[in-house]
């Protein structure tokens, strides 16, 4: 069984969504906006995903670009700020066990 952290305003996040259900995959839903990750989630998830915590940040975001960008932050810092302001997590992201992947583009959920 997967968890996908999903967002059901964004698009990218939606056609993942549509992606896995295409593949007959076997998932629960987190909307994670609503349902937020604490730091020990976001942690565990990061380290699944084989990232940085910045490589998680949507730096398109307008609270990245206005209060975040430039910012020297230690990787603990950056969890912090995802789990105060999760909107600036890259979505949608797949769960399984011992992986994750991000769902942008659809595709890299047949990584898992």
């Amino acid at each position: 069984m997967y968890t996908i952290y999903h967002n059901p305003r964004c698009k990218k996040s939606r056609a993942g969504l549509q992606y896995a259900s295409e593949k007959n995959l076997e998932f629960r839903v987190r909307e994670y906006l609503k349902e937020p990750l604490t730091e020990a989630e976001l942690t565990s998830l990061i380290m699944k995903l084989h990232i940085k915590p910045f490589d998680l940040v949507r730096t398109q975001e307008a609270f990245y670009r206005k209060e975040l960008k430039g910012l020297d932050l230690t990787d603990q810092e950056w969890i912090k700020v995802m789990v105060e302001n999760p909107k600036l997590i890259h979505r949608p992201i797949v769960e399984g066990k011992y992986k994750a992947v991000i769902g942008d583009p659809a595709e890299n959920i047949d990584k898992l």
